[in-house]
């Protein structure tokens, strides 16, 4: 069901380019009993699967897939962008 909204394209670097981001959360989450008290322990894991940057050139890309790598490449850029700023807030 998660690969649903996965796209991938033939590049000349690669035949199954990533085209799309992908994030998928997985919680697990148990209630156990200490002491007469019921408790809840809850953890959560987060798997990143970021399509990767590409040189347009050597890709040799046009058209629908040109659009698709400078879109990309920009996400990829607004990311990096993020993760500075969230690094620099919090020393």
């Amino acid at each position: 069901q998660g690969l649903r909204g996965r796209h991938v394209a033939y590049t000349k670097l690669n035949s199954h380019s990533s085209r799309s981001h992908t994030i998928c959360m997985l919680k697990v989450s148990k209630d156990h009993e200490e002491e007469g008290v019921v408790r809840n322990c809850t953890a959560v894991m987060t798997i990143v699967d970021l399509c990767g940057s590409e040189r347009v050139k050597k890709s040799d890309v046009e058209g629908t897939r040109l659009k698709e790598a400078i879109n990309i490449n920009q996400s990829l850029s607004a990311l990096k962008t993020v993760i500075e700023a969230l690094a620099n807030a919090h020393p």
